[in-house]
């Protein structure tokens, strides 16, 4: 009898363990963060609210990760900072994958591709993206990006002089006020704006050769397990035809 009520006690013991890590997994939760001011990718609404494709797609792989998902949002200049700070556990911000970023971050594998691409006013003599067209013009670009530094250091490097903003919008503020000869930014950001809030203002000038870049999710160096469970969702939701709902909403074209 002794027995037979230890056995049923540590079965009952058993079940008590197994149900509390059950409820450890249902409230794990990732805290992911985004810039907010990068529309379409991220961005934050007039009632607060933050949205974007970069915040479709954190949802959709936590819900394929079957974690909550608690977005936090941080200035880019601070981003990383703030990761390291350990502020939030990985990055959701189209933050291009690069050897130096590599140093500080591990990426997952790539969510979109995209090249960088140039605007100009639309009554603007530029014709082409090249380092060469740029010789004495103004270039403006959201600092610590690598549109800033191919700004720098390609146009820089033929006489042009390359301007940096905290944000991409101020960027675009400057080019509609007269202040700049054109903007360097992702492609995709350029033709989202010039779809919805240019105004006429401005023409796309062309791709920039040579710059197409990987967006990937960035976490801690030593997370290798959370890098795993990204790439495996990264590639879930493209495989169930999630992403190719979530890019519908953005774009009407493949930025995979």
């Amino acid at each position: 009898m002794q027995i037979s009520k230890w056995i049923i006690s540590a079965a009952g013991a058993a079940m008590l363990v197994m149900a509390a890590g059950s409820l450890s997994q249902a409230q794990e939760k990732i805290k992911i963060g985004t810039e907010g001011a990068y529309p379409p990718f991220n961005t934050i609404t007039a009632d607060g609210k933050v949205e974007g494709f970069d915040i479709d797609i954190a949802n959709a792989l936590c819900a394929q990760m079957k974690v909550e998902c608690e977005i936090v949002t941080q200035d880019w200049d601070g981003i990383i900072p703030a990761f390291q700070a350990k502020k939030f556990d990985a990055i959701i911000a189209s933050m291009s994958i690069t050897e130096e970023r590599k140093k500080q971050v591990a990426f997952t594998n790539k969510y979109y591709t995209t090249p960088l691409a140039l605007v100009a006013p639309k009554d603007s003599d530029l014709t082409s993206t090249e380092p060469a067209a740029l010789a004495g013009k103004t270039v403006g670009a959201q600092a610590s990006t690598t549109q800033a530094g191919y700004a720098q250091n390609e146009y820089g490097k033929a006489g042009a002089e390359a301007k940096l903003y905290p944000t991409q919008e101020e960027a675009i503020t400057d080019l509609q006020n007269g202040r700049l000869d054109a903007v360097i930014s992702d492609k995709f950001v350029l033709v989202d704006w010039m779809k919805k809030a240019s105004e006429g203002c401005c023409k796309m000038i062309g791709d920039v050769k040579g710059t197409e870049t990987q967006a990937g999710i960035a976490v801690r160096l030593e997370d290798t397990a959370l890098r795993d469970k990204f790439n495996a969702a990264i590639d879930a939701i493209v495989a169930d035809g999630t992403y190719k709902k979530i890019q519908a909403k953005y774009f009407d074209f493949d930025i995979y």
